[in-house]
Parts: C-alpha cells; sequence; structure tokens
C-alpha cells in the first residue's frame, strides 16, 4: 500500500530533520506532521502566505528559537498571539538567567508553591518567570511610553508599544539571550502586525489597569482596543490576500485562534463582499480532544459552514503537545 509519504526522502547531510522526519513520521499523529508541513511548503511556493495564531504559554517555552527565523526567510507573515505570549518573549529576552526551572513540578507541595511565590517567582509549568527582572523592569519602560502617548494624545497597538521600545535600543545592552532567539525582535524587524485579542488578559494588561486607578496615566485608553485590532486585520487580509491565498496556521485553541480567523466570515457576510479569499490552508496542533461545543477541539470541517474555509482548502489536526510538534514542522518548512 502506498502513502502520501513514499516520496524519497530528503538528503540527511543538507536536511537532516527533514530526512529523519520523512524516514520516521509515516503513521497516525505523525504522518500529519508531514502531510501539514509539505501543504505549507506547497502553498507558499504556489504564492500564498501564512498566518499564525498562537495560544498557550509557547514564548516561556522560548519557541523564539524556531519561530523568529520563520519569520525572518518569511513563511509567516502575520501572527494573532495572546497578550502573555507577546510580553513573554520579551521578558524571556531580557531575564533569561533569573528564570529557575522547575523540572520536578509535578511533586510540588502547596508550601512549595507559596515558597516559590514568596521569592516573586511566578511558575508556568516547570519555568518560573521572574517577577522583579522580568515584569516589573519591563513594565516600568512600557509605562513611561504609555505616559508619553497619553502626552502627546496618542493611541497604538499593543505590539506598537512593544516596536517602540525595542527600535529606541534602551533594551540591547540588557539582553540575556542570543536576540536572533527572539520572536518578537523578529516580527519588529519584519514589520509584521501582532494582533493580541484580549490584551488585558496579561500582566502587563493588569499593570495599565492598575496605573490608570493610580492615576499614573489619564486614561488606559492609550492602548488600542479589540474592536480596532479586528477592523486592522481586516484591513491587513484583504491587502495581503489580493492575489494569493492565506493560509491558517493555529497553535492551541482560544481566542487567539477564534478572532483572527473569524475576519474571512466578516468580510464576507457583514461585509459583503462576497469575492474575499476564505482561508487557502488551516492545520491546528491542538491536545483537545473532540467534544461537544468544544472550540478548541472543533475539527476544520466545522469551520466550512462557518465561510472559514472552503471543501478544497488543505487542513490538519494534530493532536500532540505544541512544544515538541512546531519546532519540527517549522524545521522542514525552512528545509532543515
Amino acid at each position: 500500500m502506498k502513502t502520501g509519504n513514499d516520496k524519497k526522502p530528503a538528503n540527511p547531510k543538507t536536511a537532516p530533520i527533514r530526512g529523519f522526519l520523512e524516514t520516521h513520521y509515516k503513521h497516525f499523529n505523525a504522518a500529519v506532521v508531514i502531510d501539514a508541513a509539505k501543504a505549507w511548503v506547497k502553498h507558499l511556493e504556489q504564492g500564498g502566505k501564512m498566518f499564525l495564531a498562537m495560544a498557550g504559554a509557547m514564548s516561556t517555552g522560548e519557541i523564539g528559537i524556531s519561530l523568529a527565523e520563520m519569520i525572518r526567510q518569511e513563511k509567516i507573515h502575520g501572527i494573532s498571539t495572546t497578550g502573555a505570549n507577546l510580553e513573554e518573549d520579551i521578558f524571556n529576552l531580557v531575564a533569561n538567567r533569573s528564570y529557575k526551572r522547575i523540572p520536578h513540578y509535578r511533586q510540588l507541595s502547596p508550601e512549595d508553591e507559596v515558597n516559590l511565590r514568596d521569592q516573586g517567582l511566578n511558575r508556568v509549568t516547570d519555568t518560573c518567570i521572574p517577577e522583579d527582572a522580568a515584569m516589573r523592569k519591563i513594565g516600568r519602560k512600557i509605562l513611561r511610553l504609555w505616559q508619553k502617548a497619553d502626552r502627546d494624545g496618542q493611541r497604538y497597538f499593543p505590539y506598537e508599544y512593544f516596536y517602540q521600545l525595542i527600535r529606541s535600543g534602551e533594551l540591547e545592552r540588557e539582553y540575556q539571550i542570543d536576540p536572533k532567539n527572539s520572536w518578537v525582535l523578529a516580527a519588529c524587524k519584519k514589520g509584521i502586525p501582532i494582533f493580541t485579542p484580549g490584551w488585558e488578559d496579561s500582566t502587563l494588561g493588569n499593570y495599565i489597569v492598575a496605573h490608570t486607578i493610580r492615576c499614573d496615566l489619564k486614561s488606559g485608553q492609550v492602548v488600542k482596543n479589540g474592536l480596532e485590532q479586528m477592523q486592522l486585520l481586516i484591513d491587513w487580509y484583504l491587502k495581503n490576500t489580493e492575489k494569493y491565498s492565506m493560509g491558517f496556521f493555529q497553535i492551541g485553541g482560544g481566542i487567539a485562534g477564534d478572532f483572527s480567523i473569524c475576519v474571512v466570515p466578516l468580510v464576507i457576510q457583514d461585509l459583503k463582499k462576497k469575492d474575499a479569499k476564505l482561508w487557502g490552508y488551516f492545520a491546528q496542533i491542538s491536545d483537545s480532544t473532540t467534544s461537544y461545543g468544544s472550540y478548541s477541539g472543533a475539527v476544520p470541517n466545522e469551520k466550512i459552514t462557518w465561510f472559514k474555509l472552503s471543501p478544497e482548502s488543505p487542513r490538519f489536526i494534530i493532536e500532540s503537545d505544541a512544544t515538541i510538534v512546531a519546532p519540527l514542522i517549522f524545521s522542514y518548512v525552512l528545509g532543515r
């Protein structure tokens, strides 16, 4: 019986990761990894672009090591992610040496957790983010940008404040990792938008509310809201799909994916632009099982009924851990 993976494997000397995957990833979720990666490559070769929707704590998991190069090589053209992922990439950039890894996190007692808390260490699975060295440090720098915008009567999207901070050069002397491993730095250099629906559900989102209440800011409205982000996304999507289609690669579920994928039915059904292109590719890495009413676990076919995908759109669900699978797919697409 022939399968979609019977093609001669890549040269192990020039593309060792591709070669390994093509040799060993033959069936089940492993086979879908290869199928999704090959379809991504084909989509780009046909002139298409790719949009990334990213949930989970991927930045604290240092996804930038593989994701940043995808951005630099123009394999990804726009991003929707949680406010936490946006800020945590920069936290890691300037405070990595102060992070604490807890390999035995499953064995922690409530008393152990209190001890971490009292040391100012905020735990994300096996990794603790240092409150002062990361969150408060960046918070103080971003606050000055908010205050300047407040004085000038200006308003910006969350990612634009980070781009301002990066372009100021103020962070460069504080880098604690190789800057090539920061995906936000890579996105800034490429000038691609980072949409952060529900941004207020983040450390800095909480931070701006506190400073508004304390009257350090006249108004928290210096940050543009989610409705304005959707309008920007509409303009961006239509501009970037004038000639070719846009693919959608999703890590996890939740608002990062649902917000951004809905731009197409909005354009078609609410703006009555019937000639707008549907998403031309869809793949999702998720550990959510398919269940009644679960968006995160919804099968791709369901999206056809919502004017998100067409019957012809390649679509894949990889039921696995994104921290393991995403770097492999990125490496495959990069031809490594």
